[in-house]
């Protein structure tokens, strides 16, 4: 491995919501960004752009501008290359954030009345972008199941009845997280299919946040939902983004693929006057981080599953009564303290006995109550510093 995700960063005092939100004594796990250094040639490439110091507005802000046509095609073959995915530059609508994705979504399809499908536990903005709209949320939990004889590891599945049953005449998106936060599963193809099914079958547009779609451990694979057919496709809105991947989610940066002209023209209008375009920096970090760090990404795969696996191997020698999902994707790890019976709940107790700020599992929704979400997107001696503190607070009762 040549990049070092050992080496730790300092990020105390540097604006950064993770690390300046707890006091200094508080070892952060929470919110979903990593504290390793970008890739070197998104730094390298940044550096130019500020070095000639001149920040203008960017080509983003007319319709078909040079900078945005390449950064268009960029996207293109990299579908096809990861998802033999036949997409088309106007496929492509650049937005600030998937966050801000699903909610054009919500608003450009609300109409009074209106429903919004949802399966909890999910990440909260999710879950709030229904009434953002003014529409109503229906859910269809995922059923939560061990996996095999051993009872340490959990398993999320779909309920496909409930999925069905969920959905009324009322119902005109349902959105869907992929590779799934916070419980870390890669939904198979099979899956994907019978949710695309039942959404055609009751005119539901599909509305995928795939924003952790380059996480995925071997051998999970990611499937764009929209690339399994082209009538799956017109149904569809695919928001995705570097950010994640890359660990430059404060630069702003994220894309729609709508291959329904129809859908693309309901988000365009709505989103004018008040969606802004990409920032010129961002243009440049999401350029260098798709054209030149693969390598950085490989490495960092393989990081994240050493991470993975130290926090299996420590919870299961340790801390047995935390039952927990061991993530196919993501670097979001779901764990279940409801056998811990800690008061008044895992999130206030772990941040006031064993200073580690963690993600409130009911914060997700229907099933979080007792969970809470660990990111273990970090160096490997403050996770297990982290792991360490918890088991000493447990053991303190």
């Amino acid at each position: 491995m040549k990049n070092d995700f050992d080496q730790i960063i300092p990020r105390r005092n540097t604006n950064s919501l993770k690390w300046d939100s707890y006091p200094a004594d508080v070892l952060p796990l929470w919110v979903a960004d990593m504290d390793f250094r970008s890739p070197e040639a998104v730094i390298d490439a940044l550096h130019q752009a500020v070095a000639h110091g001149v920040f203008g507005y960017p080509l983003g802000i007319h319709p078909d501008p040079k900078e945005q046509n390449e950064l268009r095609q960029i996207i293109v073959e990299r579908m096809a290359r990861l998802y033999r995915w036949e997409i088309y530059p106007e496929d492509i609508l650049f937005i600030p954030g998937v966050v801000v994705g699903f909610n054009l979504v919500a608003h450009a399809l609300a109409e009074e009345g209106g429903e919004i499908l949802v399966q909890p536990p999910v990440y909260p903005p999710i879950l709030a972008a229904a009434q953002n709209a003014r529409m109503r949320r229906v859910e269809a939990p995922l059923t939560l199941k061990n996996v095999g004889g051993d009872s340490h590891i959990l398993h999320y599945e779909i309920d496909f009845d409930q999925f069905e049953r969920a959905i009324s005449a009322r119902t005109k998106v349902f959105i869907l997280c992929n590779p799934h936060n916070p419980t870390g599963r890669v939904f198979n193809q099979f899956e994907l299919e019978r949710m695309a099914e039942i959404c055609l079958a009751q005119k539901v547009i599909i509305c995928s946040d795939e924003i952790h779609n380059d996480l995925v451990f071997s051998p999970n694979q990611h499937i764009p939902i929209a690339a399994l057919d082209k009538e799956i496709a017109q149904n569809s809105i695919t928001l995705m983004a570097p950010s994640k991947t890359f660990n430059i989610a404060g630069l702003e940066f994220s894309f729609a693929i709508v291959q329904n002209p129809q859908l693309r023209n309901q988000l365009l209008k709505v989103s004018e006057g008040l969606v802004s375009w990409i920032n010129s920096l961002a243009w440049v970090a999401a350029r260098a981080a798709y054209q030149e760090g693969e390598e950085w990404l490989r490495d960092l795969l393989t990081y994240l599953r050493g991470n993975r696996d130290f926090l299996t191997d420590w919870l299961a020698k340790y801390l047995p009564q935390i039952h927990f999902t061991q993530p196919e994707g993501t670097y979001l790890a779901w764990l279940d303290m409801r056998a811990l019976e800690l008061h008044p709940n895992p999130f206030e107790f772990l941040l006031k006995e064993a200073r580690v700020a963690l993600n409130d599992g009911r914060t997700f929704g229907s099933g979080g109550e007792g969970f809470v979400r660990l990111n273990f997107g970090t160096q490997r001696s403050i996770l297990q510093e982290a792991l360490e503190r918890v088991i000493m607070a447990v053991g303190k009762r």
